[in-house]
């Protein structure tokens, strides 16, 4: 086994409490890398471990944390190769050798490993994972755009997720892409669906994340407060009429993550649409299930995203075509617990990045 690294890592032991600094050696077993941790965004799903009763499948005590860059500091056997890279670290980490991943459906492959859910994750100084599917990243195209290597640490889910949801989606030039919730990945999904030729429309009950997708991507924004559904299908039409856009086969992402928004997402079904559901809730819904009959359309669920589409997604981001610095703030590691807090009332105006102290 390689030689151990010192590290340290915050644990999450129980939910509703507060996470704890713990000193570790790190060592990485054949075909594993250590990587110092540029930055982990945090995300909704870690909310939802620890505030809303999410379980991990790893159990707790456990590092939360899957969107990670950083740069690989040491290597088993086999990895070696990978030693000095800037890399980002797929949110979703798939065995490639089951059935599931050789017939092309890594999402679903049953041995996958999620950091911060099947082994420990990125809020930390370092981490231990596979090195089958890592991203390498250019640091020089990286600081041509006035970006960190921290930054691009939400390509892992935030970008790459809804990546995966346009390009299955089949999103296309001249198409209407409807955003549902432009947070975190939403404010993504909408600059990816731009970058593939679609008008976006943005429906959100923030105006400042309204105000900020409608300067990086967004024709149309609408609050959903001000509308119910019905004047909120109405307002697209008009929009879609008076812009000589189609009326059908719209495409909706919802990315809120909330009841209300798959409730709104789903109320927007015309004819030929098709439903991403990217965002995550414990909630429950209630649906007519009936009108993706009645208008042929189709659903379509987003679980993280190949490692062999994002140098694609990242590649938007290095040239130009999503704009990272604009919807992300970085903040210390060592205030993860307060970050947390302040994420869960909706406090933050942009999604954190925590930064270790190394």
């Amino acid at each position: 086994m390689a030689k151990g690294v010192a590290a340290h890592r915050w644990v999450m032991t129980a939910p509703n409490q507060p996470m704890i600094r713990e000193a570790i050696d790190m060592a990485p077993a054949d075909g594993e890398v250590v990587i110092a941790v540029a930055g982990c965004g945090v995300c909704h799903t870690d909310l939802g471990y620890v505030f809303d009763g999410v379980r991990t499948n790893h159990p707790l005590a456990l590092t939360l944390g899957h969107e990670i860059s950083g740069r690989v500091v040491a290597a088993g056997q086999g990895a070696d190769a990978w030693l000095g890279r800037a890399v980002i670290v797929p949110a979703v980490l798939p065995c490639g050798e089951c059935d599931a991943c050789k017939r092309g459906r890594p999402n679903i492959c049953r041995k996958q490993k999620m950091p911060g859910n099947d082994i420990h994750g990125g809020f930390a100084s370092h981490i231990v994972v596979p090195a089958r599917g890592l991203c390498p990243v250019d640091a020089e195209r990286l600081a041509l755009r006035g970006l960190s290597l921290a930054d691009v640490s939400v390509v892992a889910d935030a970008v790459t997720t809804p990546y995966q949801a346009v390009v299955r989606a089949g999103v296309t030039p001249g198409s209407v892409a409807i955003v549902v919730g432009v947070g975190g990945v939403g404010g993504y999904s909408a600059q990816i669906a731009k970058a593939f030729g679609a008008t976006v429309i943005a429906i959100d009950v923030d105006p400042a994340k309204l105000a900020a997708i409608g300067e990086h991507g967004a024709g149309l924004t609408l609050n959903a407060r001000e509308h119910d559904l019905k004047s909120l299908k109405a307002r697209i039409s008009e929009f879609c009429k008076a812009s000589g856009l189609p009326l059908t086969e719209w495409t909706i992402f919802e990315c809120s993550g909330s009841a209300a928004g798959q409730t709104a997402a789903f109320g927007l079904l015309t004819y030929g649409a098709t439903l991403c559901v990217v965002g995550f809730t414990m909630e429950r819904v209630e649906l007519r299930l009936s009108n993706l009959m009645a208008f042929d359309a189709r659903a379509l669920g987003n679980w993280g995203c190949p490692p062999e589409l994002y140098p694609a997604a990242l590649a938007l981001v290095l040239d130009g075509k999503i704009n990272l610095r604009a919807f992300v703030e970085q903040r210390p590691l060592d205030d993860i617990n307060a970050v947390f807090e302040q994420a869960h009332a909706h406090k933050l105006a942009r999604r954190a990045i925590l930064i270790p102290q190394q």
